[in-house]
């Protein structure tokens, strides 16, 4: 298993993580047997914004005894009176809904407390309106919430609620049908999108990324945006190539579910290539570096992708940028112009003069 730390919290995190959109479909045997080999094999993250009451019980008795070993992200907002998922903001039906997920989980506290699925700002008005806010700040006073986070698809919206500077984590669907506009929740512009992933980079905000598949569009040539399906493999290195993310969250409803996304870290770096997405890429999107490094390797040594990750980040005003830079081996300006880079990327950068660009801002 891989791992990255969430700058703000010090937690450090499985790359992979689990979703939990349908595991409550499951029996409970199939559940908590596929749970068990989740954690045995590394897996320390999981959202619990599920489709059915039955999967927080199912993680209790699967991993009640080693919860301190786990991260569990938990959605003020989302409640399950009737034994499946419903949405509100009504504060004693969220209260309700919390101490009937902590009863069941069989523990004490909450890891990240999330603003749950907030894609208006309508809907975060009524939020605070009606005390949901304010309950999720006191559990965190408290104790009993040790970090907060944000849910929502809508990159204005989730921009507004990281002004409040409460946030340690932003849950978001990151796919490249999403960043490219194609999709039910394919909110913002690609462009946006992207800033906002580099604004939770530069303040150290991790994000977590649910609905890697689109829904499993991706996975389906005959639904695909691209023409051609994309695997769950090239869909999570996608995700994790994108600034801020720290965990990608599939969803898994059995131990067959877990061992497939285990192959992520036994395949080669070709299977993982998602360069074919290059031959839809959005007018506003083209030209721009997403760091996804298909231009690699380069004749003179520059890890290309982190330059220009470096780069956009000091604009965005990460000060710390300019030094991860200057800690790299070798700079932008070991530049060759032999054009390796841009016939091999899939986004159409000019990278040659991309690079002229950042050693002129960096050696200022």
């Amino acid at each position: 298993m891989e791992y990255r730390v969430n700058p703000k919290t010090g937690d450090k995190i499985s790359v992979i993580g689990l979703g939990t959109s349908y595991i409550s479909e499951s029996s409970e045997r199939e559940a908590v047997k596929a749970l068990e080999l989740a954690y045995e094999n590394g897996i320390n993250y999981a959202d619990l914004a599920t489709a059915g009451s039955k999967t927080f019980g199912y993680y209790g008795k699967a991993l009640a005894s080693v919860r301190t070993n786990m991260y569990y992200q938990v959605h003020f907002g989302a409640y399950y009176d009737n034994g499946e998922y419903a949405w509100t903001t009504e504060l004693d039906t969220v209260k309700r809904s919390i101490d009937f997920q902590l009863r069941e989980l069989k523990t004490d506290y909450i890891d990240y407390g999330f603003i749950h699925c907030i894609d208006s700002e309508s809907d975060f008005e009524d939020y605070k309106e009606n005390g949901v806010l304010q309950y999720l700040l006191d559990m965190k006073k408290q104790g009993v919430v040790h970090h907060i986070g944000v849910s929502s698809h809508t990159p204005k919206v989730a921009n507004k609620i990281l002004d409040l500077g409460i946030a340690d984590m932003l849950m978001f669907s990151i796919n490249p049908g999403y960043d490219y506009q194609h999709g039910e929740y394919a909110h913002g512009e690609a462009l946006e999108r992207m800033k906002l992933y580099q604004r939770c980079e530069a303040e150290g905000i991790g994000i977590s990324v649910m609905k890697p598949f689109s829904g499993g569009q991706l996975l389906d040539a005959k639904t695909s945006p691209f023409g051609k399906a994309l695997s769950v493999y090239q869909c999570i290195q996608y995700a994790l190539d994108k600034p801020a993310v720290l965990t990608v969250l599939p969803g898994i409803g059995n131990a067959e579910d877990v061992k497939r996304l285990l192959k992520f870290f036994e395949i080669s770096e070709q299977e993982k290539d998602y360069s074919v997405i290059g031959s839809f890429t959005p007018k506003d999107m083209s030209g721009v570096c997403v760091y996804c490094n298909h231009c690699q390797p380069c004749p003179a040594g520059i890890d290309i992708g982190l330059v220009n990750k470096y780069y956009d980040l000091a604009l965005a005003g990460d000060e710390m940028a300019v030094d991860h830079y200057r800690k790299l081996s070798v700079y932008a300006d070991a530049c060759l112009k032999c054009g390796h880079c841009e016939s091999r990327c899939p986004f159409r950068v000019k990278q040659e003069s991309r690079m002229e660009e950042i050693n002129l801002y960096f050696s200022k």
